[in-house]
């Protein structure tokens, strides 16, 4: 997540990073028990990621073993090492190749038949939105698919700037607090701005606060 960018926006970036690093031994504390989320758990099962597949920002695997059910091999790549040492400790397989990367200056090495978002989108900063959408592009193969999950949900103590900032606030236990960018997508206009890009992608909704979008982003000519 780290970003070489200068001034505020690199700055805030290289928040989001330390926060996910200093959070990694006790992530899975933080999951959300909230609707939907078996709904996203089902839609990935049936969109079935099969081939090759890159998982963009892993954290520490929750989704990389439930891909292992469908891939032939998972390209598995997080900008924290603690996320990476955690998940590659999880899932232990040899189909699976961790990578860490700065994923707003990464290159792939090879094309993906899937790339795979879990709860990462939204931590995209607007102003990175159109050039995260052509590395994932960059990523694929021609006929390559596209599969990404996320949520909505921010407290009210973490609207630090309001609730009209993508910027929040989040403390770890010790009170150590950062600044994280949370993009609130709402489907629809998530679905719209994907389609002003060239995607094909259809964005649902769950229960919950939870979405999830699959479909294909074709590269660009050359």
């Amino acid at each position: 997540m780290r970003s070489t960018d200068g001034g505020e926006l690199g700055r805030l970036l290289g928040e989001q990073l330390a926060y996910y690093r200093a959070r990694a031994p006790n992530y899975l504390d933080q999951v959300l028990d909230l609707p939907g989320g078996d709904e996203v758990t089902e839609a990935l099962d049936a969109f079935r990621p099969t081939g090759n597949v890159l998982e963009l920002a892993c954290g520490p695997g929750v989704w990389t073993g439930q891909l292992l059910r469908h891939a032939a091999d998972v390209t598995a790549v997080d900008a924290s090492p603690e996320m990476l040492a955690i998940a590659a400790a999880r899932v232990g397989n040899d189909r699976v190749r961790f990578i860490q990367v700065d994923l707003f200056t990464w290159k792939p090495d090879r094309l993906y038949d899937v790339v795979f978002m879990g709860f990462w989108l939204s931590h995209v900063p607007a102003e990175r939105f159109e050039s995260f959408w052509s590395l994932v592009a960059d990523c694929l193969k021609p006929d390559g698919r596209v599969f990404f999950a996320d949520d909505t949900y921010r407290t009210p103590d973490e609207l630090v700037e309001g609730p009209l900032s993508s910027t929040i606030r989040r403390q770890l236990p010790d009170g150590t607090a950062y600044r994280l960018v949370k993009v609130p997508h709402r489907p629809a206009d998530l679905e719209r701005q994907l389609q002003e890009l060239g995607c094909d992608i259809k964005v649902n909704a769950t229960a919950g606060p939870f979405y999830w979008g699959a479909g294909s982003r074709d590269k660009r000519p050359a």
